[in-house]
């Protein structure tokens, strides 16, 4: 066994890839413990009500967020696979200036957009006289906390990994977690959302800095200049993409706040952050793989891409198998420990994660599409699978809360799984799902 062992860590540190999912594997499950951490001082400490306003806010922010960046950072990758030798960083710097610019334009768009909304009809649509001011600070945000987004993909594209890992996983959460304790002690708990939205403030000002310090510090020839036609071409199929996911992610929150209302919303989110914990080995290995994906496409070299996908299809399943075993054996005692009121989402709980353990064995099949130039199909598929979460959310939440919610989102990330799964082998004669 011990001889086994060894041979099995001898084939990790010659493998860069498998390393390198590891050590970012390990990043994120302290960023894990840190998101459970805090998550377990505000059931504690703050009413559902405040948790679910909170979730909300999170929730709006992913979705107007992938609208704001327009698939720019997820482009930037692209982008960083596609220049190679001495300009590649000149490149990207210009690529990443302009890709501020369009981010900021939107986001103008998008506040100008909510303004133009009739308050009324926004807090009439969610029971809720507060929504339409809560939806109009997180628009005025929306700017700050998509920088933050594209700089952490960023110093991603840099090969700066490790920095990028450390601040999506785990420092992004500070300016939050400091401001909750202080709110708590001042007893001010109603200004959580304020806190959360003020924290990209400082968010995206240090990342910025941060940013520009490593285009400053790399060397190279200057490159030619990129034009935004090009850059914007790569990167909205990508957004679209983006969107998508993000919105089935986001449509059971808005309709369960809509139906149920924000103590439910606290409840169900939990339930998703439970469930984030298998998401975050299959996102940890396909960031670990996106580059490379794009690179071995380019040249052709179809025999190290299979071998690739195929070896990261399956530490994605040795990972997350465990994973789903114990959440489901453990499920009740897992919600109690952040409040009995919380034990309403252990059904809910238990789809999800069987769910999304089916799911995790399709391995990278989303990043190898928009990786190879197949946006646009990723996008098509994912388009089909938001109008059955819709359909479904519309019809299940109402009845049956937030088991018809977690049966709206298994239903259609199976679809967009299976789906683009067979359109890469059809096409390719790869296989991205476990074999």
């Amino acid at each position: 066994m011990l001889k086994i062992f060894s041979s099995y860590l001898q084939k990790i540190k010659n493998n860069p890839y498998i390393l390198q999912s590891l050590i970012t594997l390990i990043l994120r499950v302290i960023g894990v413990l840190v998101l459970f951490g805090f998550t377990l001082f505000f059931t504690k400490n703050f009413s559902p009500k405040i948790v679910g306003q909170y979730d909300f806010v999170r929730s709006f922010l992913l979705v107007a967020g992938s609208i704001c960046l327009l698939g720019c950072d997820q482009s930037i990758l692209y982008f960083r696979g596609k220049f190679k030798g001495d300009n590649a960083l000149s490149a990207l710097k210009q690529i990443y200036i302009k890709m501020v610019f369009i981010l900021f334009s939107m986001s103008i768009i998008l506040v100008l957009i909510v303004l133009s909304i009739d308050k009324n009809f926004i807090n009439s649509f969610f029971s809720d006289e507060a929504v339409y001011l809560i939806l109009l600070k997180s628009a005025i945000i929306l700017f700050f906390s998509a920088l933050t987004t594209l700089n952490t993909e960023v110093f991603r594209a840099l090969n700066h990994l490790y920095i990028a890992e450390l601040f999506r996983n785990i420092i992004k959460y500070f300016p939050l977690i400091f401001g909750a304790i202080a709110l708590f002690y001042l007893h001010n708990e109603t200004y959580l959302v304020d806190v959360f939205l003020l924290g990209f403030l400082i968010l995206s000002a240090f990342t910025t800095v941060l940013v520009f310090n490593y285009f400053r510090k790399a060397s190279g020839p200057n490159s030619e200049p990129i034009a935004y036609k090009e850059i914007i071409n790569k990167s909205y199929p990508i957004a679209i993409s983006g969107m998508a996911l993000f919105l089935l992610m986001s449509l059971d929150v808005m309709f369960l706040k809509k139906y149920k209302g924000d103590a439910t919303v606290a409840f169900y989110s939990l339930a998703v952050k439970l469930m984030t914990v298998l998401s975050i080995v299959i996102v940890t290995v396909n960031i670990t793989i996106s580059t490379k994906i794009a690179e071995c496409f380019s040249i052709h070299s179809n025999i190290e891409l299979n071998r690739m996908l195929k070896n990261s299809s399956r530490l994605i399943f040795i990972l997350t198998f465990p994973l789903v075993v114990f959440i489901v054996i453990f499920s009740e005692k897992i919600l109690r420990f952040f409040g009995n009121d919380y034990v309403a989402a252990q059904q809910a709980l238990l789809i999800l994660i069987i769910g999304q353990g089916i799911c995790s064995a399709f391995g990278s099949a989303s990043v190898y599409l928009n990786m190879t130039g197949r946006q646009h199909i990723f996008q098509g598929i994912l388009l089909a699978s938001v109008i059955i979460n819709f359909v479904l959310n519309r019809f299940l939440i109402p009845e049956f809360g937030m088991s018809g919610a977690a049966i709206a989102f298994v239903v259609s990330s199976f679809f967009w799984n299976v789906l683009a799964s067979g359109i890469i082998y059809y096409k390719d004669k790869v296989k991205v799902f476990l074999n």
